[in-house]
């Protein structure tokens, strides 16, 4: 389905549809991790990116002209992107960057794209300083179409504060994780404003398999709620071994590094736990895409969420190249800052030009069944 060749450490794939074009195409770009920690998620948004672009250029492309859709593998790992921004932006001459969705990743290519003046719009990107620095100025060339760690955090907290009516929390969070680091930051402010009392803050390592040290102090302390910033692997071991010591009444809640894939490693201790994110299963905005994604690549839309923010972000990109009517890089990092009201299949995207964030984004809860799936819980609408 796709043809891969490995170029210095790097997976370039190059997609066209089967529309015949007399016009030159207009180079993408999508920075996915398809290998690494994280290649469920970069699978599910490479192939649904791949998705969109097929179905635009069937139906006649942009400003008349196919896109291309440029692929490179993170290996989900920051300095493999650095190396594949560079290619993208010297070698392959895009004008546009998709993903990745990990802010660390998008952390360390922000100067690239900015001294390359080519757009990057991240899907879970969630850290603060993705798209805004230290010193509170905005990065031109750096978006994002999730909400941000600061919103997830507060909801997480005052979902387990006032919705789950718990006054003790615990956090476990990854310490090299920029990512974790925000959403725990946040949701421990938020938490403690509310009147709720931290007990436990424990880190660990990326490397770390084995978290009975950190959830004996969960035990002995007394909490009653478990906030999991983090991503896929880490949180399903840490679940699974909560409920092996016998942390059974504990809530779990965590946020958007959510994925599908944890259900399979946990199994039936996942059942119970609460996430938030972005969009859900259960949608039926979404659910002719996922039943194309299926049809297409012969395999579930497992990893939902990234299919959902992939999709939407290249009809974004379409969109955002077709009104700034040029593949000039900062002309369309302009259409993408001065997008209003674009129906995407999962909200409606209107940018905030001081943060370069989405606009009062509502978040979805979701709750994992005794089907082991995850299923829709309730929306959060920002305040």
């Amino acid at each position: 389905m796709k043809k891969i060749v490995v170029l210095l450490a790097l997976v370039f794939i190059t997609i066209l549809s089967s529309a015949t074009f007399a016009a030159e195409p207009i180079k993408i770009a999508y920075l996915a991790g398809l290998t690494g920690e994280f290649a469920p998620y970069g699978r599910a948004e490479s192939n649904a990116a791949e998705m969109a672009v097929n179905e635009i250029n069937k139906a006649g492309g942009v400003l008349g002209r196919p896109l291309e859709l440029v692929i490179y593998d993170t290996k989900s790992r920051p300095e493999d992107a650095v190396n594949a921004v560079r290619r993208m932006i010297e070698s392959d001459k895009v004008c546009v960057i998709m993903g990745a969705n990990t802010s660390s990743i998008n952390l360390a290519t922000a100067p690239l794209v900015e001294r390359g003046k080519v757009p990057q719009i991240g899907t879970a990107t969630t850290n603060p300083l993705v798209t805004v620095d230290e010193n509170g100025r905005v990065r031109p060339f750096s978006f994002r179409i999730c909400f941000t760690d600061p919103y997830q955090g507060t909801i997480a907290a005052e979902f387990a504060k006032n919705t789950l009516g718990k006054e003790k929390a615990a956090v476990l969070h990854n310490i090299g994780s920029d990512y974790a680091q925000g959403l725990r930051e946040y949701f421990i402010e938020s938490y403690s404003k509310l009147g709720g009392q931290v007990v436990v803050d424990e880190g660990y390592r990326d490397a770390d398999v084995d978290f009975r040290a950190q959830l004996a102090l969960v035990q002995k302390s007394g909490a009653n709620v478990l906030f999991l910033p983090g991503l896929g692997r880490d949180m399903a071991l840490i679940i699974k071994q909560a409920r092996e010591v016998g942390l059974n009444d504990l809530e779990i809640v965590g946020g958007d590094g959510y994925g599908e894939f944890m259900n399979d490693i946990a199994g039936q201790s996942m059942i119970g736990t609460y996430w938030i994110t972005h969009t859900n299963m259960d949608d039926p905005n979404m659910a002719p895409v996922f039943k194309r994604y299926e049809e297409t690549f012969n395999e579930e839309a497992k990893e939902f969420g990234n299919v959902t923010l992939a999709y939407d972000l290249t009809y974004w990109v379409a969109d955002a190249i077709g009104r700034a009517g040029s593949t000039d890089g900062t002309a369309i990092a302009k259409a993408i800052e001065e997008t209003k009201g674009l129906e995407l299949k999962h909200f409606t995207l209107t940018m905030d030009p001081a943060t370069h964030n989405p606009h009062n984004k509502p978040a979805i809860i979701l709750k994992i069944g005794d089907d082991i799936r995850s299923h829709y819980f309730m929306t959060v609408e920002p305040k």
